[in-house]
C-alpha cells in the first residue's frame, strides 16, 4: 500500500465503527427490501419479516415458531452465497501479507469491540434473561444450536464491511456489484437477523451505547447498552455486572455485596470502586499489628482468591486515611512497609512522607 492508501485507514475504520454502532432505529422498508434481495439471491421465496425490538424479544418470539412454522434456518446459506463469496472474490487479489496488514489494523480494532464487547454482552445477558425466564427448561448449548449459530450478527457484518469497502474503494479491486450492494443493504439496514426459510426475525438496534476512552462498554448508575423494549447491559469498563450493581452509581456501591457476588471479574470491579478504605470499615476487618500511624489490617471474609491484606496509615497531618493492598504472606506492619517500599527499611528514610 502506498502511504495515501495507509493513512485512510483511520477514516474507513471509524466509518464503519458508527455503522456498528448505530443507534438510530432501523428503517423497516428499507430492512425488508434488504431482507427479500437477500432470499432472492439465495433462490428463495421471500419470507414474513418479523421486526423485533431486541434480540431477547426475537428469541422469545422464535422458541415456540422455529419448528411448527419457521421451516430450516438459513444463515449458513445467506452467508456462503453473499459474505463469503464476496470475501473470497477480493482475497483472491490480495496477498498473505497484504491481507494480514489490513486485518490487524482496520479489521481487528473493530472487533474488539465491536465483537468483544457488545456483541458477547448482549448475547450472555440474553442468556441470563432467558435462564431466569425459562428456569428448568433453559440449555444454553441447544439455544446456541437452534438460534445463534442460525443468525448473522450484524456487529460482525460491520467489521467485515470495513474490509471490504476498504478492497473496493481504496485498493480498487474487483468486485461482483449486486452482492456488494446486498452485503452492504443488509449490514447497513438491519441489525441482527435470523433468517429461517418462511420467516426472518429482524432486531431493532439499541436506542442507547456507552463506552469509555478505551472502547470498553462502560455507563455508571444506568445500562451501558438499551433496547426499546428496556432489555438493558450495565457494564463498568468492560465488565458486565449485574442489574442490582450496575443501577447503581458506583460512590454508593456496597462493600456487603462482595460476600455474596459469585463473578471474580465483578468483584474485581467493586474492589477498585469501593477501594480499601472502605472495605476495611464496613466488613470490619481485623487489625493484626501496628507500628507507629500504620496498622495491618486483615479482611476475614473469602471475598477474593487470596486473603486480603491491608496496610492502613492515617496521615499525622492531614487525619487522611490511606490504604493499600499486600501480600498474605506479610506477618507485621513492619514487613508491609518493606514491601510497600521495595524493602527499604523505613527506618532508612531520610524523610518519612
Amino acid at each position: 500500500m502506498t502511504p495515501e492508501q495507509i493513512a485512510l485507514i483511520p477514516i474507513y475504520r471509524e466509518k464503519w465503527r458508527e455503522i456498528g454502532l448505530s443507534i438510530a432505529p432501523i428503517d423497516r422498508p428499507q430492512a425488508t427490501a434488504a431482507i427479500h434481495t437477500a432470499y432472492n439471491i439465495i433462490g428463495c421465496p421471500e419470507p414474513e419479516i418479523i421486526f423485533c425490538d431486541s434480540h431477547y424479544l426475537a428469541l422469545q418470539a422464535v422458541e415456540p415458531l422455529r419448528i411448527r412454522d419457521s421451516g430450516l434456518g438459513m444463515a449458513s446459506e445467506i452467508r456462503n452465497k453473499i459474505h463469503n463469496e464476496l470475501y473470497d472474490i477480493l482475497r483472491s487479489q490480495l496477498g498473505r501479507k497484504l491481507e494480514n496488514k489490513i486485518y490487524s489494523k482496520l479489521y481487528n480494532p473493530l472487533y474488539a469491540q465491536l465483537m468483544n464487547q457488545l456483541h458477547l454482552h448482549v448475547k450472555d445477558e440474553v442468556y441470563v434473561k432467558l435462564a431466569r425466564k425459562l428456569g428448568g427448561r433453559f440449555q444454553r448449548f441447544l439455544i446456541d444450536q437452534a438460534y445463534h449459530n442460525n443468525s448473522i450478527v450484524s456487529e460482525l457484518s460491520a467489521c467485515h464491511g470495513s474490509w471490504v469497502d476498504f478492497c473496493i474503494g481504496v485498493l480498487n479491486l474487483e468486485y461482483d456489484r449486486p452482492l456488494y450492494s446486498a452485503f452492504k443493504s443488509l449490514v447497513e439496514h438491519c441489525g441482527w437477523i435470523y433468517p429461517f426459510e418462511k420467516i426472518c426475525f429482524v432486531c431493532d438496534r439499541p436506542i442507547q451505547l456507552h463506552f469509555d476512552s478505551e472502547y470498553l462498554l462502560h455507563a455508571e448508575g444506568q445500562p451501558a447498552v438499551e433496547f426499546a423494549d428496556k432489555f438493558s447491559v450495565y457494564s463498568y469498563r468492560g465488565v458486565r455486572l449485574p442489574e442490582i450493581i450496575g443501577q447503581a452509581p458506583p460512590q454508593s456501591w456496597q462493600a456487603s455485596w462482595l460476600l455474596t457476588e459469585q463473578n471474580a471479574e465483578v468483584r474485581r470491579v467493586l474492589i477498585q470502586a469501593i477501594g480499601y478504605p472502605r472495605m476495611c470499615q464496613e466488613l470490619q476487618a481485623t487489625e493484626l499489628d501496628i507500628w507507629q500511624e500504620y496498622t495491618l489490617l486483615k479482611i476475614e471474609n473469602n471475598i477474593d482468591i487470596e486473603p486480603i491484606y491491608v496496610l492502613k496509615m492515617t496521615c499525622p497531618s492531614t487525619g487522611h486515611l490511606h490504604a493499600l493492598r499486600v501480600p498474605p504472606k506479610v506477618r507485621s506492619a513492619l514487613d508491609a512497609i518493606r514491601w510497600v517500599n521495595w524493602g527499604t527499611n523505613p527506618g532508612d528514610f531520610a524523610v518519612q512522607t
